[in-house]
């Protein structure tokens, strides 16, 4: 892998920070001119919801249903974004007066992503007049076709590029469509339904007609940090200055589910990162629908009693372990399965041992471990294979061109460039083997490695606390802003370990450095390393780093860790 600096010029000062953040900032370009609104992003500053075209339409119809008392069904995607937009929309309009709102996912394995027809005709028959779909319908044709047909309003809210031609649903809701003109396309799901919540705020605030209450938006944007950090949409603009705000109202957040759950997690008593919602809290939640739990996400984000809450946390947590465990076992057969894989541009390996809903999760540790793109598929009875694909981090490769590549054996496929699915019959693997081999050879007109940039060249001596308090303060990062990704030179491991799992825990010392005094050692993890680098790193030996810097929280004792992302040994 290529390391490549993004910027070498020297940075002018920008502000009270410490030489290494002012660095950063320099890499990412940030002028004095943007520097208070990265830092302090304000909520006045949003965008104006009724920007976005259809919703005018969308508002009036939802201020219709109020006066009509009307049955309405908020229909939304079964992942972390679909519900966090289920969540925003529920409790808002229930706090602003609605009452009979109900909600509906699908599952996951048991009837699998969109916005179904047949769903559609069960809500029918419960009453249902009015349906807001979220982060879901865009590509659900027959599904509007029968709402017009049973009489029910379809609202379609959505974040997903649409195709040439659009549902037939009551109003179209999405940032993306071709005309509109809004500039909110790096909303997530859950971003458009808070800003369809907005919108009908402020009309019920402007009917003299309508009930006016004191209940605050703020009250959900926990719900909206955790859908556009899970869903990894860029944090720029809006999302950048809600996510900010949503983070310290998750941290404070007394919603029973959600604090029982941080605190479980012990992710209570401080402030939380994007990295920590991203990583330590959102997979647990998500194991619920891969593995089709009895409980669902948007259950522990509703809940209102305490002690309901703790009974659904420790199912949760017993949930996720099983996923672990799952997890290790295919990701054990998987590499078994690959020991003899002779491609050299991509991998490709199916089981009926792979639980359908842990596949994603395969796919990416097996596109990191051998640095392609990997995809991997479950096997039913039937002889169906699911799949899903992931490419390594700093690949530039689309797996939807790749699978469209094989489109003629495929049942179904789509996704993201990094991240998609696909559906075919066992008896047509081998040819879409040939046909992702095919692939790959015609995009390669000469190898290409992959390239990882990184913000800065850093001495560890550079690294402590006043340093870390401005790192957090420039956050949060994610998709757009990434974390910034340092490069430490002649660092010697005086210790290494390895952990459950895997992983391993280094400790560095500067090469210059003659000690070997632990107090001043900096602790490192290295997370799913490659047999190579298991087998290569050693104490005493010195290393070139990628690293990001985070804090370490255990025991009570809050310490710098870095977290190395690739190394190169000297």
């Amino acid at each position: 892998m290529i390391w490549k600096q993004r910027q070498t010029q020297t940075p002018k000062p920008l502000g009270p920070f410490p030489d290494l953040i002012a660095r950063v900032l320099a890499s990412r370009e940030i002028s004095q001119d943007h520097l208070e609104t990265l830092l302090q992003p304000k909520l006045s500053g949003l965008k104006d919801p009724f920007s976005m075209l259809g919703m005018d339409k969308a508002v009036e119809r939802l201020v219709q249903a109020y006066k009509n008392n009307e049955k309405i069904c908020i229909y939304a995607d079964f992942d972390l974004d679909g519900t966090s937009g289920l969540a925003i929309l529920k409790v808002g309009l229930e706090k602003m007066g609605f009452k009979d709102v109900a909600f509906y996912q699908p599952k996951r394995l048991s009837e699998g992503y969109g916005f179904h027809a047949d769903a559609v005709t069960e809500l029918s028959h419960l009453g249902i007049t009015l349906i807001i779909t979220v982060d879901v319908g865009i590509t659900s044709f027959k599904a509007f076709e029968k709402a017009k047909e049973l009489g029910i309003d379809a609202i379609l809210t959505d974040h997903h590029l649409p195709a040439e031609t659009l549902p037939d649903a009551y109003v179209v809701v999405n940032p993306n469509q071709r005309q509109c003109k809004s500039g909110l396309g790096y909303l997530c799901g859950a971003g458009v339904a808070f800003y369809l919540l907005r919108a009908v705020k402020r009309a019920f605030f402007l009917d003299q007609n309508l009930p006016h209450n004191e209940w605050d938006l703020k009250e959900v944007l926990e719900f909206f940090c955790i859908g556009t950090v899970t869903d990894m949409v860029p944090l720029v603009e809006d999302n950048r200055v809600l996510v900010k705000h949503g983070l310290v109202a998750l941290s404070q957040t007394q919603k029973p589910g959600l604090r029982t759950l941080l605190t479980a997690l012990k992710l209570d008593g401080r402030e939380l990162s994007s990295q920590d919602v991203a990583i330590r809290f959102a997979p647990k939640l998500n194991a619920l629908s891969r593995l089709e739990n009895n409980i669902l996400p948007a259950q522990i984000y509703l809940e209102t009693d305490f002690k309901k809450a703790q009974m659904m946390v420790s199912e949760i947590l017993e949930n996720n372990q099983t996923r672990q465990n799952l997890q290790v076992e295919a990701d054990k057969k998987a590499n078994e399965l690959l020991e003899n894989w002779s491609e050299p541009d991509f991998v490709f390996v199916s089981s009926d041992l792979f639980h359908r809903g842990i596949i994603g999760l395969i796919a990416t540790k097996l596109s990191q471990s051998f640095n392609r793109p990997a995809f991997v598929g479950s096997k039913n009875s039937e002889g169906m294979i699911v799949g899903s694909g992931r490419t390594p981090n700093g690949s530039e490769i689309s797996l939807v061109e790749a699978l469209k590549s094989s489109e003629s054996v495929l049942n179904r496929f789509g996704g993201h460039a990094a991240a998609a699915g696909f559906e075919l019959h066992e008896s047509k693997e081998s040819q879409m083997i040939d046909f992702l081999r095919q692939h790959f050879i015609d995009l390669k007109s000469e190898p290409k490695a992959f390239q990882i940039d990184f913000d800065t060249v850093a001495d560890i001596s550079e690294i402590n606390p006043n340093l870390m308090k401005w790192h957090d303060f420039i956050g949060p990062f994610g998709m757009g802003f990434q974390v910034p990704l340092i490069q430490f030179n002649d660092v010697k491991v005086i210790s290494k370990k390895e952990l459950k799992g895997g992983h391993l825990k280094l400790n560095l010392l500067s090469a210059k450095n003659e000690t070997t005094n632990y107090s001043e050692a900096v602790e490192a993890l290295l997370f799913s390393p490659s047999l190579q680098q298991k087998n290569s790193i050693e104490a005493g030996q010195s290393y070139n780093m990628l690293t990001e810097l985070q804090w370490n929280y255990f025991n009570g004792r809050k310490s710098i860790q870095l977290l190395v992302k690739d190394l190169k040994s000297l």
